[in-house]
């Protein structure tokens, strides 16, 4: 069983964020997966949105899988790095910001019919 898989890193969201709605495609078919996410509201869905359809285009052009057939086998979030930022408070302090990035990984994979 074959298997593509798109990968989109530094995306400037915090990975926890990222898994809440990456938690709603695991294991859907894609053209289910990219209809969940179209109608999510977070800011995450888009960009993990492109993922998904990065992965079937990687299955379909460079496997010739069949594109009615992808689910998502595999999708997960790894931290990347994170900018650390200041911002001043009273009395002469500052407080440290810290911003974190992601690694979206989505991998696709033909359902045998059968």
């Amino acid at each position: 069983m074959s298997e593509a898989r798109a990968v989109a890193k530094y995306i400037r969201i915090s990975p926890r964020k990222v898994r809440k709605v990456m938690d709603l495609i695991k294991g859907k078919k894609v053209g289910e997966a990219l209809a969940i996410l179209k109608f999510t509201p977070q800011r995450a869905a888009t960009s993990i949105a492109k993922v998904v359809k990065s992965a079937a285009a990687n299955a379909e052009h460079n496997y010739e899988m069949d594109k009615d057939a992808l689910y998502v086998s595999e999708a997960f979030v790894d931290q990347g790095p994170s900018l650390k930022r200041f911002k001043p408070r009273a009395m002469g302090r500052a407080d440290a910001i810290v911003r974190r990035t992601s690694h979206i990984t989505v991998v696709v994979s033909e359902k045998k019919e059968g």
